[in-house]
């Protein structure tokens, strides 16, 4: 695809010139994903998984007009993760659609061992507690020591799993059960994830 490849942005141009070389590179200079086909240069392991697709009916002055929803999410198991919703009047379309917005809405996940009954310093889950909202849902998530798992429903794991978090517990408020909420609120969680300042890096950027 990155031969057939024209950018629109410039930091699509960037991309193809060479200049940036790894999704780490482009986020570190608070560069935004402008194309969805920089993702698929920068991270061609990128994993896309359906969480949801459904009819969704409008009424319009020429009657009722069906659509397909589809909600889906991405990342490489190893700190990447993106969520995006597509329509159309067609399954595939709908799904293509979704894909593309989830790559332009890729967040990095910062991970780590930040629970206290486990001091092995891996990054199998968080630093620490985290919150995301999402209409109606709050969502929390909380590390967990190494074999604990993901103790979350369905949809939480698989954002969870794509974002290579292995151990965490997680906790919801509001109406978990509709979907793009419960979706959305647990990618803001792990999005905020990159908020968090441990005492640690104040150690670090003193001593610098």
């Amino acid at each position: 695809m990155s031969t057939e490849w024209q950018p629109k942005t410039t930091v699509g141009r960037l991309i193809k010139e060479g200049k940036i070389t790894s999704i780490e590179e482009l986020f570190a200079q608070n560069l935004r994903v402008t194309e969805p086909e920089i993702v698929d240069v920068l991270l061609p392991t990128l994993e896309q998984e359906v969480i949801d697709v459904k009819l969704v009916q409008r009424q319009t002055d020429a009657g009722e007009k069906s659509r397909f929803k589809a909600i889906v999410a991405v990342g490489n198991r190893d700190g990447f993760v993106g969520l995006g919703t597509g329509k159309s009047s067609h399954v595939v379309m709908a799904i293509e659609s979704a894909v593309r917005k989830a790559k332009m809405n890729l967040t990095y996940v910062k991970r780590g061992c930040g629970s206290w009954e486990c001091v092995c310093g891996e990054p199998h889950s968080i630093e620490s507690v985290v919150y995301g909202k999402w209409g109606s849902v709050k969502a929390v998530l909380l590390p967990g020591p190494r074999g604990l798992g993901l103790v979350a429903g369905d949809v939480a794991k698989i954002m969870l799993k794509l974002a290579g978090i292995k151990d965490c517990w997680m906790r919801t408020f509001g109406e978990s059960r509709t979907t793009l909420s419960m979706a959305g609120a647990v990618f803001q969680a792990l999005k905020n994830t990159n908020r968090i300042v441990l005492p640690t890096y104040w150690r670090g950027q003193s001593s610098s």
